[in-house]
């Protein structure tokens, strides 16, 4: 029988990559964030896994081995910035985000897991952060870790949102890394299923139990009475972006009273009162609740709307105030996308225990070749 696989879940947040992983099979046994509002719902959610509420340098090897009672760690993931590691071992040691980031290796080399899973923006594929891509390589190559990226898109995983992610993993027993492959897509083909749509996911937000959690109708009203006049002539998916949609969409007494020849290419730089669109996946959801309105009701999204579109369980309970509330939900790695890559660690896990796929010294990739590899596969924007 293949043992469950540990995992400890560094700069956590409110624990949505820990969530899916669960899914997926794995076991949580700590979460680690400095945000006390993060952390309190951490706890609610996890409640088989301690929590670390601080600064992870104060996280001592000590520490760390009574926080997960001395288990073995099979998996340590998390979203450390990385950014400020530009090089090994140098970089600026003012930098917080290059300490930080050196930590999250600190604790991967005292746990010594079989997979590590490092998620970011998209940006961290850039030309201009290549150098940075190629001191953690290097780093966790020292390690003894094979790693390999790829930026995933998770509509195409089952979360009715567009929200696209670096995600780094690492293995120290495998050759290869086994991506998930993509489930479902906008456009309807035969080898993939419908992306999920935010109409399909706001018909669903109650329990079991019939509850709906974090749903603040109240707060997500609109507090002024010519906004509301404004979004209830918006129909759904449509918003004010050019002067041909205040013309379409509002009387002369409702107009924005803005001289559109005199804006940066007659146009706003964001859409004003954007309506989600029922039919398509969500644009990727922020950290505050005033980014999009709701598609037919003439009000904002509330935090349990938001956490659907990220795809949380409907009984996931987010702690603190409204504001940090949607601060987690709008920093989360989705669930449903963190599931399939959960999965894919739990089949490389058991490639490993059949030898199909075990790492040994004249197998194990240089950082040049995964480089190669990188250059040849992630930077290539298609979906």
């Amino acid at each position: 029988m293949v043992k469950k696989l540990n995992f400890i879940d560094i700069f956590s947040g409110a624990g949505g990559l820990s969530c899916g992983l669960e899914q997926a099979g794995l076991k949580c046994v700590l979460g680690v964030d400095a945000n006390k509002h993060a952390m309190e719902t951490f706890a609610l959610n996890h409640k088989h896994a301690n929590v670390y509420c601080g600064d992870i340098k104060k996280l001592t090897k000590n520490k760390l081995f009574d926080l997960i009672d001395n288990k073995e760690v099979h998996v340590v993931v998390g979203g450390p910035p990385c950014q400020g590691f530009s090089t090994v071992g140098l970089g600026d040691p003012k930098d917080t985000r290059n300490t930080l980031f050196k930590e999250f290796v600190r604790i991967v080399r005292e746990t010594n897991p079989y997979y590590v899973v490092i998620e970011n923006v998209t940006g961290l594929l850039a030309k201009k952060n290549e150098k940075t891509l190629r001191a953690i390589f290097q780093q966790f190559h020292k390690l003894g870790y094979n790693l390999d990226v790829r930026v995933m898109s998770a509509e195409q995983y089952g979360v009715p949102e567009k929200r696209r992610r670096t995600i780094i993993i690492g293995s120290r027993l495998n050759t290869e890394i086994d991506f998930p492959k993509k489930t479902h897509d906008t456009i309807i083909a035969k080898t993939f299923r419908p992306a999920i749509t935010v109409g399909d996911a706001l018909k669903d937000i109650a329990t079991k139990k019939g509850e709906i959690i974090n749903h603040d109708l109240e707060l997500a009203e609109l507090k002024s009475k010519l906004d509301k006049k404004r979004l209830k002539r918006i129909p759904d998916g449509a918003g004010i972006r050019y002067e041909k949609d205040e013309k379409k969409y509002f009387t002369p007494s409702l107009k924005l009273g803005v001289d559109w020849k005199t804006l940066p290419e007659n146009r706003f730089r964001q859409t004003k009162y954007q309506r989600l669109n029922s039919k398509a996946p969500s644009p990727t959801i922020m950290t505050h609740r005033h980014s999009y309105f709701h598609p037919t009701e003439h009000r904002y999204l509330t935090q349990r709307e938001a956490a659907r579109l990220q795809s949380f369980p409907n009984d996931f309970v987010f702690a603190g105030p409204i504001s940090a509330q949607w601060r987690q939900i709008g920093n989360a790695v989705p669930p449903e996308m963190a599931k399939c890559i959960g999965k894919s660690l739990v089949k490389m896990y058991k490639q490993s225990l059949k030898k199909k796929d075990l790492v040994t010294d004249n197998k194990r990739k240089t950082v040049n070749q995964t480089i190669r590899s990188v250059r040849e596969k992630a930077f290539v924007y298609r979906t």
